[in-house]
């Protein structure tokens, strides 16, 4: 991938020149922004935005390493609680940098919780077209092979997806196998045995070793109502292991999964944006 790096001795920030589409025109994306304040963010923004122009980039969005499988987003609002695993974190004057430079919000996302014990949403009706399997803990490189197959295909049509390959997407996974719990990766599977659906929890060890959170990272289906009885099942066993709240993570409000959260009872406690700029005006 190519990029390019600023930074002076209070910011930092690298510029990704294959970005996904931004109303379906390619883009830059800058990511890795870290400022002590807001001048030395301002210095750093200004020399990255003005290295795009000359490299004849015509739209940035950010914060985005590179793509949506990597961090990306600022967080907008908050209740102050503290940051789960893996989620996006930044300091406010941050966001002000970009905003001041005429940066405007083009996604929208939230974080929501809910407490295991008083979930709203009912058992979903019994199908014949797939089953829900638990992982059972073995040939993780196997089981992270499949999850890549159906995420590029679930995925696709996502705002601001954009395709990796196999090898990255494996060499991001693998790495955090002995944090995964097996009752916490579930699959929807045809009777014939292919994979349409799929969901990943981890234990929110940003909290403690024997965290009393859980966080519903990531779930997708290419059968309509897999999403339901993974999400169901997903919460069942995490009451069961002992988990007093589940997290439902990062996600975009115009997605199903949205309305999902909201029907299981799910409070919004972090708000996230995604931030685009024209630079041809």
């Amino acid at each position: 991938m190519r990029q390019e790096s600023f930074k002076n001795d209070q910011a930092a920030i690298t510029i990704f020149f294959d970005g996904p589409l931004w109303d379906n025109q390619p883009t830059a994306t800058l990511g890795g922004f870290r400022s002590r304040n807001a001048k030395a963010g301002q210095a750093v923004l200004s020399q990255a935005i003005d290295f795009a122009r000359t490299k004849g980039v015509s739209q940035i969005i950010g914060p985005m390493e590179g793509d949506t499988w990597h961090s990306y987003r600022f967080v907008t609002d908050s209740d102050g609680s503290p940051p789960f695993l893996m989620e996006p974190t930044n300091q406010a004057h941050e966001l002000d940098v970009f905003k001041l430079a005429g940066f405007r919000q083009i996604g929208s996302y939230f974080s929501a919780r809910v407490p295991l014990q008083q979930m709203r949403a009912p058992q979903p009706t019994r199908t014949d077209e797939f089953k829900i399997e638990i992982w059972d803990g073995k040939d993780a490189e196997g089981m992270f092979q499949q999850v890549y197959d159906l995420s590029a295909a679930a995925f696709a049509n996502n705002p601001f997806y954009k395709a990796i390959t196999r090898n990255a997407f494996m060499a991001m996974y693998m790495p955090i196998v002995p944090l995964i719990r097996k009752d916490l990766v579930l699959f929807a599977r045809k009777p014939d045995g292919a994979l349409t659906g799929f969901l990943f929890g981890i234990p929110n060890y940003a909290e403690a070793q024997t965290p009393k959170s859980v966080i519903l990272k990531t779930y997708a289906s290419l059968t309509k109502g897999a999403g339901r009885h993974l999400s169901h099942t997903f919460h069942t066993a995490a009451a069961k292991g002992g988990f007093q709240t589940a997290i439902h993570a990062l996600i975009h409000d115009e997605n199903l999964s949205a309305l999902r959260s909201a029907a299981e009872g799910a409070e919004v406690f972090r708000r996230y944006g995604l931030f685009g700029l024209r630079l041809n005006g």
